[in-house]
């Protein structure tokens, strides 16, 4: 939001420097994002008479100046404008003045053999317009020796500030002077408008035609001003709209303008002569297509709002105009419109045709609705005062909606909530000069927010606002209490585990990533989701329109990205929440990586020793194994299963359980299905594990671990080659083999797999190493037999296969 400093002293009287105001408006919440004042690169020039013009002795078109510059001696510069003269009184720049306009420092030259000692300017070269036709032309009342800026009018600083949506009040220059008044920096003035009275009904009748479907416009005036002369606006006018970065256009279009900054009323004009019948205020149906007044063709469907007439659509309700029924330089007769609008329906019609305009900015975030008609009077006023012409009486159509409430506001919440001792008189003071209106006495009073905050709405908001007028900075610091007990735990296991999980990723040389909790609905489907429960109302964008059920399409995507930018070998993790439905229960906490290229473990790309082997299923299992260990979970009993879902390669992925049903993680390549819906190249390995579905630790006496032994026995290690059928899986032997002698048993390893000849079709050959490590004494040969015997039992009876011979 920009305004001069100028403007904002039609509505506030004040004698506070421009220091002052830009440090209220920062402290009241309206953070102040820039300021610019034109005179500073306009403080070189300066006003110069020329006394006399000559031929150039060498170019037909070239003109010798002689230039008084109001002291010292005069100067002698060559120019080719064809205004020049003796007598004219414009703009002077010296050598060593930087031109803006031709982006040039000057300093003496010679033209066709003729010393030229500076330049008078045009306003193309001072960036004041696109004229270049001739110098500047002041009138030879200037006073010469000035400061042009100054003499022009033109040291207005610009401000600019920050506004959050919830501030619509402050898409006004009035709303902002207000605020700053409240705040003690001045008066501010009302300025209402006065009623207009006019001659006769309006010729133009509005309808409002939504049927059955809700209203998307709730009220609508509209009032024929005829016998305008439409041309220029006013200089004050265009220099202020020129200001804030807006192109003048005519008088009839820059008032609409003007009153948009000015009190946050966007109104639009039509030319009476271009519409056809009546106005119809309607939703949007197949076929409708407008000319925007940006030159650019915009076609609609049922949920966007539109004006149309017995042409056609004229205008995208609350959001721009059609260039058929726009006005021009021949425009009579105009049609003034100030209307409501449904601010879910403007944001959501002008992110899907892709228009942000200044209206859309305003009716989006909620205008004042008591102003809707008061607007629609000042923007009569303005036209008549510009442009002339008789006024029609005012045709409205709807009913404004009612937005009084009244809040019970205990004056101790403002110590309760922030801290600051205010008295009750002025708690009330601050919200009097906000435009609140409060009511009663006592530790109680009743307060009700004016039309133009739809922002509050409770007790904490009506605290908000008296501390941000008041001043955070007037809140006393409090040290937090010292205690000399030593605190208990802080983090919850949920925090813990989520640390956790980061650190081992983080060592295990991964990527943190923080990608978008929205994606688009084929990356939804393609993982489990797509359901209308996780649709977004107003996404972003459309590649942004479902809550994410994983986290691994935005970092599948991410990966691609930096593949596409010459970063094919990265590994990203994230640890964030997914979305199953709407509800609660619906969201969990996942720890989830892709590991893309030869991005393994041990390092990435070429290397002299030997190249990295690219990533695969036992990549992931790995990650996957070393985040559910890192938080606790047993992962010795671990079951491995192979029904994943769709997403996944079947044969190179799995989960990870405790028991047949809780699914800790999930690990594996993705499926080329999966690769092609999101338009990645492949493959990547992947992991999930659902730190939500870990069971709560049990409570320990302390911190400490259990003593370490070390074993003073050698250990024993015997080799065992199965021959399984193929579908058995290594996993499953090797528990069957673990589980035989517990207590001798330290480890087991699968160390080979052989197919082919000697196995048998549909047969191979898993090899384990299997480590006995004795407790107590040495073992016998006899032992050792009797534990190999066991070994062999429980792998026949739990996978049916034989030792090979």
């Amino acid at each position: 939001m920009k305004f001069t400093l100028s403007w904002l002293k039609d509505h506030l009287e004040t004698d506070a420097s421009l220091e002052e105001i830009v440090d209220t408006l920062t402290r009241i919440g309206l953070e102040v994002e820039g300021v610019e004042n034109p005179a500073d690169k306009l403080k070189p020039f300066t006003i110069a008479r020329v006394t006399d013009a000559r031929p150039h002795p060498n170019a037909d078109r070239l003109r010798v100046l002689t230039v008084d510059a109001g002291s010292g001696e005069p100067l002698q510069i060559v120019c080719g404008a064809p205004n020049a003269r003796a007598g004219l009184v414009g703009v002077l720049a010296r050598p060593g003045d930087y031109v803006p306009g031709i982006d040039v420092t000057l300093s003496v030259g010679k033209i066709r053999d003729v010393e030229s000692f500076g330049m008078m300017c045009s306003e193309r070269e001072l960036e004041l317009s696109d004229e270049h036709n001739g110098i500047i032309d002041l009138g030879e009342d200037a006073p010469v020796g000035m400061s042009y800026a100054a003499f022009a009018g033109l040291d207005d600083p610009v401000i600019e500030i920050g506004l959050t949506p919830n501030r619509p009040d402050c898409t006004a220059v009035s709303g902002i002077a207000r605020d700053l008044a409240a705040a003690g920096l001045g008066r501010f003035k009302e300025n209402r408008p006065e009623p207009v009275r006019g001659e006769g009904p309006c010729p133009v009748n509005v309808r409002l035609e939504f049927g059955d479907t809700p209203s998307l416009c709730p009220a609508f005036g509209l009032r024929l001003v005829r016998g305008v002369q439409n041309g220029p606006s006013p200089a004050w006018m265009q220099k202020r709209l020129a200001a804030i970065g807006l192109r003048p256009i005519n008088a009839l279009v820059d008032i609409t303008n003007y009153l948009t900054f000015d009190r946050g009323r966007p109104l639009h004009v039509f030319d009476a002569a271009k519409v056809k019948g009546d106005l119809v205020v309607r939703r949007g149906r197949e076929g409708d297509e407008l000319l925007g007044l940006d030159g650019k063709t915009y076609r609609f469907d049922d949920t966007m709002c539109v004006i149309s007439d017995d042409n056609g659509v004229e205008s995208i309700g609350g959001i721009m105009g059609g260039e058929h029924s726009g006005s021009s330089e021949e425009t009579v007769d105009v049609l003034i419109e100030s209307a409501l609008w449904d601010e879910v329906n403007i944001a959501r019609t002008g992110r899907t045709l892709g228009i942000n305009t200044d209206a859309r900015y305003r009716f989006e975030r909620g205008v004042d609705p008591q102003f809707c008609l008061p607007g629609l009077d000042l923007a009569t006023k303005l036209v008549m005062d510009l442009c002339g012409g008789t006024p029609s009486e005012v045709l409205f159509v709807g009913e404004i909606p009612d937005t009084e409430r009244t809040i019970d506001f205990p004056v101790a919440e403002v110590k309760r909530l922030s801290g600051l001792s205010l008295t009750s008189p002025e708690i009330r003071g601050v919200l009097t000069r906000l435009g609140f209106w409060v009511a009663g006495s006592g530790d109680e009073v009743k307060v009700a927010p004016p039309s133009w905050r739809p922002d509050v709405h409770g007790k904490a908001d009506l605290v908000e606002e008296v501390v941000r007028i008041v001043g955070l900075d007037k809140v006393e610091s409090t040290p937090l209490p010292r205690t000399s007990a030593v605190a208990g735990r802080i983090l919850t296991t949920a925090q813990i585990r989520r640390s956790q999980a980061r650190r081992t990723l983080a060592v295990r040389g991964m990527k943190e990533a923080v990608t978008w909790s929205f994606v688009s609905r084929v990356q939804a489907e393609a993982f489990g989701g797509g359901s209308h429960r996780l649709e977004l109302a107003n996404p972003i964008s459309a590649e942004m329109s479902d809550m994410r059920p994983s986290l691994l399409p935005g970092l599948a995507t991410a990966a691609q990205r930096n593949a596409d930018r010459g970063h094919g070998d990265v590994a990203l993790f994230e640890v964030g929440q997914v979305f199953a439905d709407d509800t609660p229960k619906g969201q969990s906490i996942v720890a989830a990586g892709v590991r893309r290229g030869t991005a393994g473990v041990a390092g990435a790309e070429r290397h002299w020793s030997g190249n990295a082997a690219p990533v695969g299923v036992f990549d992931a299992k790995a990650d996957a194994e070393a985040v559910l260990s890192a938080l606790g979970a047993p992962v010795d009993k671990l079951m491995v299963f192979t029904d994943v879902p769709d997403y996944l390669h079947p044969g190179r992925s799995g989960e990870l359980r405790l028991g047949p049903k809780t699914v800790l993680a999930r690990f594996g390549e993705l499926h080329p299905r999966t690769l092609r819906a999101l338009d990645i190249e492949g493959p990547l390995a992947v992991f999930e594990v659902f730190i939500d579905a870990l069971p709560e630790p049990k409570s320990k006496a302390g911190r400490s671990k259990g003593a370490f032994t070390a074993p003073d026995l050698m250990p024993v290690r015997r080799d065992f080659a199965f021959v399984v059928d193929e579908a058995v899986s290594a996993e499953k032997l090797i528990k069957a083999a673990r589980g035989a002698e517990k207590v001798l048993i330290g480890d087991v390893t699968l160390f080979d797999i052989y197919r082919g000849q000697g196995v048998g079709e549909g047969k191979k050959s898993l090899a384990i190493d299997v480590t006995l490590q004795p407790r107590e004494r040495t073992l016998t040969e006899a032992e050792i037999e009797a534990v190999a015997a066991k070994i062999r039992a429980a792998v026949e009876k739990a996978t049916g296969g034989t030792l090979r011979g």
